[in-house]
């Protein structure tokens, strides 16, 4: 039930509503500066995760960039999707073109539409909908289109558009002679890369391992949102009108949600306390509010203008969001490399709090590649992740011990369960219940061997439990040793300074 709106207690919409303007109001757009655009060589190109760790350092401070290809496609994507993908048909969403009230009566919905479009029917209706608004809108500078999309959005009129979103597929070419659909830039083989963590999943999780396809009318708008586990993503512009893309730098992420909540959301359409209550309603995916917000409350953003040939990256934890300039064609995947661990970890114990379902079997992953005998170079931020989770699994094994469970292996090498109180993943260590047959995860305080059904549990470690037991020694001993290192290095110094 709603509470009754007191001076103590009033809907933050207000403070959205303060922020409508007029024609003439719209300057803020030019406030916001443009991330880094990145040209690499053909031989920079070569290997996209290699590259990627080459411009992190300076790119990932600004949460999102933008890599212009040196590779360009000799198949277009109309080709791709009439020609060679037979019977090709998709979905779309019907979008309003206003911003909500975000309170009970009134929050963010996109609906599904009645039917399904070819590439052509869906192209000749965006051409009708940039006829409605404006034909010379498709020869404008993206700067104004921007400023009429906001103006269309902030008005609140009754119009909608259409974006096909979440489309199975991939408008890189299969033909042998087309150089981009060759290369390691093709989105369906990011995931094999010997640098990608996702080569040690045994399935294919469609928009995570594996592309989807957006494919836009003007105004068609992708709300903001973080991506799951806070992994990276990757989008290809292949055809058509610009993209408008809005990034918030991940160190930024909990700023943004606290604006979220403070001058976005009602407070009664947040189930959660906190951050984390904006977490949930920003997860649908469906809210969409002018980045002047996020100015005005000293959030950082940036800005990217997207054109055919153009990767977008956005780096782990950054909040995203924009609209098309028109029709077009985009293509998108996940991926994660070992920096993406910690951001991992932390999306983890997020999902914990809130009993969010995993989609990635985050230490699954996490053992094995630190496990792997190439494994090299591992950064230390990852390193501290091991640690951490490790002593936190052998403290819960020790105390399982003084409580006389039962330990045993596994008898085969299954992959990961998922806890049935907080659902994380679990995969070297777990309790299971041989009646009900319920997984616990090690993150839980015991007080007893009995599971909530009176009968015994049991502690199930997987076989390989000991071979990540040598990789931590190996990170302790180094861990000791830098520390040595930094003592004397300090002394050095101070007596330096003495002489």
């Amino acid at each position: 039930m709603a509470r009754p709106r007191t001076a103590r207690n009033r809907s933050p919409v207000s403070k959205q509503e303060s922020y409508k303007f007029k024609f003439s109001d719209v300057d803020w757009t030019h406030k916001i500066s443009d991330c880094p655009a990145y040209y690499p060589t053909l031989q920079e190109f070569d290997d996209p995760f290699i590259y990627l760790q080459k411009i992190a350092p300076e790119a990932s401070q600004f949460g999102i960039c933008k890599i212009i290809s040196p590779v360009k496609a000799s198949v277009s994507a109309a080709d791709v999707l009439k020609k060679e993908i037979k019977g090709f048909e998709f979905g779309t969403y019907i979008q309003p073109l206003r911003l909500p009230k975000w309170n009970a009566n009134d929050t963010g919905v996109f609906f599904s539409g009645e039917r399904k479009h070819t590439y052509d029917t869906f192209e000749s209706e965006a051409i009708k909908m940039l006829k409605r608004q404006s034909p010379r809108l498709g020869d404008l500078p993206p700067s104004y289109v921007e400023k009429k999309f906001w103006l269309e959005m902030t008005h609140g009129r009754k119009g909608t558009v259409e974006y096909g979103v979440n489309i199975e597929g991939s408008a890189f070419s299969s033909d042998p002679n087309d150089q981009l659909g060759k290369c390691k830039w093709h989105l369906k083989t990011l995931r094999g890369l010997p640098q990608s963590i996702f080569r040690f999943l045994e399935h294919i999780i469609p928009g995570i391992t594996d592309p989807m396809l957006y494919i836009g009318m003007l105004f068609s708008m992708f709300a903001w949102h973080v991506e799951d586990h806070y992994l990276y993503s990757i989008n290809y512009h292949h055809s058509g009108a610009p993209k408008t893309w809005y990034g918030v730098p991940g160190h930024h992420a909990l700023q943004f949600e606290k604006v979220a909540r403070n001058h976005v959301y009602s407070r009664d359409i947040l189930s959660a306390a906190g951050e984390d209550g904006a977490f949930e309603v920003i997860a649908e995916k469906t809210t969409i509010f002018p980045p002047k917000i996020l100015l005005d409350n000293g959030v950082s953003v940036y800005k990217a203008v997207q054109k055919p040939g153009e990767f977008v990256i956005t780096f782990p934890r950054v909040y995203h969001a924009g609209f098309s300039n028109g029709f077009n064609c985009g293509e998108a995947v996940n991926f994660a490399i070992r920096d993406w661990f910690p951001f991992g970890e932390e999306a983890g114990k997020r999902y914990a709090r809130l009993h969010k379902m995993v989609i990635l079997p985050y230490q699954e992953l996490l053992f094995k590649e630190v496990s792997e005998q190439e494994a090299t170079d591992i950064p230390s931020s990852v390193k501290a992740t091991v640690l951490h989770h490790i002593r936190s699994l052998n403290n819960t094994l020790f105390c399982l011990n003084n409580l006389k469970m039962p330990f045993d292996y596994l008898q085969n090498s299954q992959g990961s369960f998922v806890c049935d109180l907080c659902k994380r993943d679990c995969y070297l260590a777990f309790t299971e219940c041989k009646s009900c047959q319920r997984y616990t995860c090690l993150f839980h305080e015991f007080k007893s061997r009995h599971c909530s059904c009176g009968y015994n549990r049991v502690v199930l470690l997987r076989k390989d439990i000991q071979e990540v037991e040598v990789v931590v020694k190996k990170f302790e001993e180094e861990e000791i040793m830098s520390r040595h290192l930094n003592i004397i290095s300090c002394i050095g110094e101070g007596l330096a300074r003495n002489s």
